[in-house]
């Protein structure tokens, strides 16, 4: 893709999710969640986003296989819109939250999207590492229940079966797509150092970095809310029996 097409995507995603965000707001919500119909329309636009992206990086590599085997050279036009088209949820979401939300609650997300969009800019742009951020986007496969969550907690449905069947799909998931991809993406950065000019090196080490913490932080509050303090009621139950 070239520098037109590239900006045709990402202002379209723009625009689509606007659009998007515009349509949920017109569906019926839950009573619950109207105190905040902000954060309800944002999250249910960002379960779109994670839906359609973790669907679209898993088939870039059934299209391209060998791109694997290659994250910084290889890729396909196929891949390269996938990561442009992100680049554009991700510029609608921080302006998003800018109007409506306060800095206070979102300067960690919006500082989360600024490294996405500078990572992910120098990928479309110098059409190199766009596997590498491919591989990044597999992380929405988990995003998707973890936005459900969400979702659910405000539909004051943090209890039951549902619940507990997607908490644990979550917390799998999240395991294996955010964690471990992450991990093996920082493996793979020390491992080819060598053909990594340091500008990149520098940009893309010091983006998983930040991105572990943030993840190591999150799984911890997942974890505590969702299985342990469940676990102490439970035991808390049985004690007054």
């Amino acid at each position: 893709m070239d520098l037109g097409s590239v900006l045709l995507t990402t202002g379209g995603s723009v625009g689509f999710f606007r659009l998007v965000n515009a349509g949920v707001g017109r569906l019926p919500m839950p009573e619950s969640a109207c105190r905040n119909a902000w954060k309800w329309r944002n999250i249910s636009t960002s379960v779109v986003h994670s839906f359609i992206t973790a669907i679209w990086a898993v088939l870039c590599f059934f299209v391209q296989p060998q791109m694997a085997e290659d994250l910084i050279e290889t890729h396909s036009v196929f891949s390269h819109a996938l990561v442009s088209f992100s680049i554009g949820y991700f510029i609608y979401d921080f302006f998003d939250m800018v109007q409506n939300q306060k800095l206070s609650h979102s300067w960690e997300l919006l500082f989360h999207h600024t490294v996405v969009i500078a990572c992910f800019g120098l990928s479309v742009l110098s059409c190199r590492y766009v596997g590498f951020s491919v591989v990044a986007l597999l992380v929405e496969i988990n995003s998707v229940f973890l936005h459900i969550r969400q979702m659910l907690r405000m539909a004051n449905i943090s209890t039951g079966t549902l619940y507990r069947i997607n908490s644990m799909i979550n917390l799998g998931t999240y395991v294996v797509f955010r964690i471990n991809t992450l991990a093996w993406m920082t493996r793979w950065l020390v491992l080819n150092r060598d053909k990594v000019p340091l500008p990149a090196y520098t940009l893309g080490s010091v983006g998983m970095a930040i991105m572990t913490a943030m993840n190591i932080v999150l799984f911890y509050r997942l974890l505590r809310t969702d299985f342990l303090k469940s676990s102490t009621r439970e035991t808390k139950k049985e004690k007054e029996m």
